[in-house]
């Protein structure tokens, strides 16, 4: 009987505990539930993204069968490209655009310091978003200096910056920085514009850390082919008309290597490399026209199936934990959370705001000296 009596006891109180249990949870969803209805309302969503035909495909179509009621524009160019379209739009009063993703100094330059980027946030609701534990290294801001938190900084990787044309270059060739200047390679080196934001900069802003400027002058006079078009500088690789790269992204040359074209990373150069945030970084524009849909779109993005659909296309490295990287290393990316410490990524790094402001801006005003 007493045990009749105890096992009464243990259901009661477990069904006691159910009611309460039920309400926190519809409590930590209310507001989530609200947003999503509020943005279907809405309807839309408008972004600008990297430049990159597959990740905009991915992305549209993973977003879509997740909220189909809410339609989803993106808008794919070169980081600076996009955030000087947003800015002009803006400032002559058309509101059209709700966000932006790409580097940390594109937002820097183009959001933060004109003073039309949105406080990040208020816009990350849901705990799996929320919670620094289910990062890397916690909640990381692009804006680290100033203490703001406009950018939120997504990603963070180291990855092979050099390619080569495997026709025209052996790899034992190319094992230092200083291999660049051998005269065999004058007129042959491919160099993404350093004097604009992107891996370009962030390269040659490196070189300048770790060679100095008389190095980078030496860079110059080996005549690169410098260019703001990733897609020119991929083809004349792929072609044969250049022999190496600088600064070129992978997804960038994803299609000449799925179609076989002699394009391969080059091993890491014994001086080693920079930490990376790649185009991981995200901000809202000022007063964003379609406010829930942003919410949704950034909780999407930022939880696993958006890190996993994002990291995927553009081949870069989340910090999301839960998210598998270690296939990168198969392309030449190495997510920094599965091949560094925390302490060694904030040494090696030169993209958030405090490293901006060091380096990369006096990087920056060298390269407009050297490159007419």
């Amino acid at each position: 009987m007493k045990l009749i009596f105890m096992i009464l006891g243990i259901i009661i109180a477990t069904q006691g505990t159910r009611p309460s249990l039920a309400l926190a949870q519809t409590g930590a969803s209310a507001e989530w539930e609200r947003t999503l209805a509020a943005a279907k309302k809405e309807g839309k969503l408008v972004a600008g993204i990297p430049a990159s035909a597959d990740l905009r495909k991915q992305l549209e179509a993973a977003f879509k069968a997740k909220f189909p009621g809410i339609e989803i524009e993106l808008s794919p160019s070169r980081g600076p490209q996009n955030v000087r379209k947003i800015a002009e739009e803006y400032k002559a009063g058309i509101h059209h655009f709700d966000l932006s993703i790409g580097g940390t100094d594109t937002m820097l330059y183009g959001f933060v310091e004109p003073a039309i980027a949105e406080p990040f946030e208020p816009f990350m609701l849901l705990p799996e978003v929320k919670d620094p534990k289910q990062w890397w290294g916690g909640h990381i801001w692009g804006d680290n200096q100033s203490g703001k938190r406009f950018i939120y900084s997504f990603e963070a990787f180291t990855s092979d910056n050099l390619w080569h044309n495997t026709e025209l270059v052996k790899p034992e060739e190319l094992r230092s920085y200083d291999d660049l200047l051998n005269p065999k390679w004058k007129g042959k080196i491919g160099l993404l514009d350093p004097r604009n934001p992107g891996a370009g900069h962030s390269t040659w802003t490196f070189l300048w850390m770790i060679k100095g400027e008389e190095f980078l002058k030496k860079l110059v006079q080996q005549e690169p082919l410098i260019s703001t078009n990733q897609r020119l500088l991929g083809e004349a690789l792929a072609k044969g008309k250049l022999s190496l790269t600088i600064g070129i992204s992978y997804y960038t040359l994803e299609p000449f290597i799925k179609a076989k074209l002699p394009i391969k990373a080059l091993p890491v150069p014994k001086e080693g490399t920079y930490t990376s945030n790649g185009s991981g970084t995200i901000t809202i524009v000022k007063n964003p026209p379609h406010p829930n849909a942003t919410k949704v779109f950034i909780n999407w993005l930022l939880g696993k199936e958006g890190q996993e659909t994002f990291g995927k296309a553009i081949g870069q490295g989340t910090r999301r934990l839960d998210v598998d990287t270690k296939w990168l290393g198969s392309i030449g990316v190495y997510a920094a959370k599965d091949s560094l410490s925390v302490e060694s990524y904030y040494k090696l790094q030169n993209h958030l705001e405090d490293a901006i402001n060091q380096y990369r801006r006096p990087a920056m005003e060298i390269a407009r000296q050297l490159i007419r």
